[in-house]
């Protein structure tokens, strides 16, 4: 790797080509987004900039299960791949209660979470049951 291509790399702020390909997209697709609102920009005397952090902010991630349940198994504070399972005690079991559940359910508002302590490093890691979190969100406009 070049010097200058090092350079690149570290860069902070990226014109209107550079960012298009720092995105993997088209000049076009980057006027559109800035129309939208979708993507955040600087103006600098006649010149449109986009800082790396506002760039980034536009990339979204969709996990799918296998990854999800991949992510679970492992520490995620030092990367063990032991995780010793209980649950969380106080004065009795934890659960989660969502904050804005479906209006009329037939089924108990709480989600039991389920706990696994790190052997290596002691962390407590949290896993909710996402089927019955679902089950209880209302529907968005997205979903319909």
């Amino acid at each position: 790797m070049t010097e200058k291509q090092k350079c690149a790399d570290n860069k902070d702020w990226y014109s209107i080509p550079e960012a298009a390909e720092y995105l993997g997209i088209s000049k076009p697709t980057i006027f559109r987004w800035m129309k939208s609102g979708l993507l955040s920009y600087y103006k600098v005397g006649g010149s449109t900039r986009f800082s790396r952090e506002g760039l980034d902010a536009v990339i979204e991630k969709n996990t799918g299960q296998r990854e999800a349940e991949k992510a679970a198994g492992a520490c995620a504070c030092c990367g063990n791949d032991f995780l010793a399972p209980g649950t969380l005690q106080g004065t009795g079991r934890l659960y989660f209660r969502p904050e804005h559940s479906k209006f009329w359910s037939l089924e108990e508002a709480l989600v039991p979470i389920v706990a696994r302590v790190c052997t290596a490093c002691g962390y407590v890691q949290m896993h909710a049951d996402t089927e019955k979190l679902v089950r209880l969100l209302p529907k968005t406009e997205e979903d319909k």
